[in-house]
């Protein structure tokens, strides 16, 4: 399963998520004027990238379920 394409793009777009999360997270901890320049964007880039990697979790059950 590791050797599959697919697989290799979902496992990496999750990763994005996981590291948005942490930005975000990061910047919420810092606080102060950094947090309220980025934290919205943080969260608008986090929610735009757990859809990408939902619909590619999606998209790889349905191919392995036909196959």
């Amino acid at each position: 399963m590791t050797k599959d394409p697919l697989f290799i793009v979902v496992a990496v777009a999750m990763l994005l998520v996981v590291g948005v999360l942490l930005f975000g997270i990061g910047s919420f901890a810092k606080g102060g004027e950094f947090n309220k320049k980025y934290a919205n964007k943080a969260m608008q880039l986090r929610i735009a990238a757990q859809f990408v990697a939902i619909l590619l979790i999606l998209l790889f059950v349905w191919i392995r379920r036909g196959a």
